[in-house]
């Protein structure tokens, strides 16, 4: 029997100065668990530490779905957890919590996750997929969901992460795909796009009131735009060259909704989001809930349209009126909860026809 080779020790990422800076530096937030003081301390500022989400509107949430034991659930947007975390811990004993997600990166941590919590296969049952594939999983669950959630924002721990190019505040590749396995990053779109195109997704997909200021400044580039920090430098010259007045808080606003809209065309978010829509009676059972949290008006247009049309044709029994915002307590704890929506339906008890 021969003895097995050491693992020679690997020292962990050094850093200047008091403080890491780097995303990749950031060990002890990266591993809450071992770190959990360094995190709470994070969390106490009003930040989240990097490469985490913090869920939004959890007590909310659960007031509406009101999950319990036995419960057949589905979250349509598993993320880093948190929702589903607080879903599993009130459908015991009996119930079971399918789970959904694109992102090929990070489904398989936070399976880990739950795993290690306790929430076996008969428990929790997780699928890489998108909301198009969730009638099947319905069928799986034995004919439909008692609750359906759908948390619509990206997950902090693709925004932080510069590998991901989902941010301009630091420098990486510009992809923002949520699946990077498949479709073309942002990179690729940009240089196939026209200049009237790239406008109306800046338009459209963000209510960018410079988006022909933007488009012409990204069109007109003299080399292709490869990077996040490239993308920024551009849309940031562009717009004090052609609006000399425009404060940094203006250009700031304006360079967030720019990466928001390019990110929801390269994933095609709002037709996925369609789809969804299209198909969620169906995937509810008679009496069923869901609640969807939107992050910007496209989404939460599409959502409140969607579920007046069936309450109007019987589908759902009843609809939010208006829609649910974060506590003031929980915007100022996390204010990346500052712009969502929340919305609910309750599915008729007649089946749907």
């Amino acid at each position: 029997m021969t003895e097995e080779t050491p693992k020679p020790h690997k020292r962990r990422v050094r850093y200047s100065g008091k403080n890491p800076r780097r995303f990749e530096q950031k060990y002890k937030e990266l591993d809450p668990e071992k770190y959990a003081e360094a995190a709470a301390h994070i969390i106490a500022k009003g930040q989240t530490p990097a490469g985490t989400h913090r869920p939004i509107c959890v007590k909310e949430i659960m007031e509406l779905l009101r999950p319990e034991p036995g419960a057949i659930c589905l979250d349509a947007t598993l993320g880093y957890g948190g929702h589903a975390k607080e879903i599993l811990s009130r459908i015991l004993p009996g119930g079971k919590l399918f789970a959904v997600d694109v992102d090929p990166i990070e489904l398989p941590r936070t399976v880990a996750r739950l795993r290690a919590l306790g929430y076996g296969e008969d428990v929790f049952i997780p699928r890489k997929m998108n909301f198009a594939g969730i009638m099947a999983l319905a069928a799986e669950a034995g004919g439909g969901f008692d609750c359906v959630l759908a948390d619509l924002g990206v997950s902090s721990m693709q925004l932080d992460n510069p590998e991901r190019g989902f941010t301009y505040k630091a420098d990486g590749p510009l992809d923002l795909r949520l699946n990077p396995e498949r479709g073309r990053p942002v990179a690729e779109l940009l240089k196939a796009v026209t200049a009237d195109a790239l406008e109306k997704i800046l338009f459209d997909y963000a209510d960018e009131p410079h988006a022909k200021t933007i488009a012409r400044a990204i069109k007109e580039s003299a080399v292709p735009v490869k990077t996040t920090a490239e993308l920024a430098r551009i849309v940031r010259e562009g717009l004090k060259e052609a609006h000399t007045k425009l404060d940094e808080e203006v250009i700031r606003k304006s360079l967030q909704r720019t990466f928001m809209a390019l990110r929801i065309a390269v994933n095609e978010e709002l037709s996925v989001l369609d789809r969804l829509l299209d198909i969620l009676p169906w995937c509810l059972k008679p009496g069923g809930r869901v609640a969807i949290l939107t992050f910007h008006s496209g989404e939460d247009r599409r959502v409140k349209k969607s579920f007046a049309r069936g309450e109007e044709a019987g589908v759902y029994a009843s609809v939010s009126p208006t829609p649910i915002r974060p506590s003031v307590e929980e915007r100022h704890s996390n204010p990346r909860s500052a712009c969502a929506k929340l919305r609910w339906a309750l599915r008729s008890a007649k089946p749907v026809q």
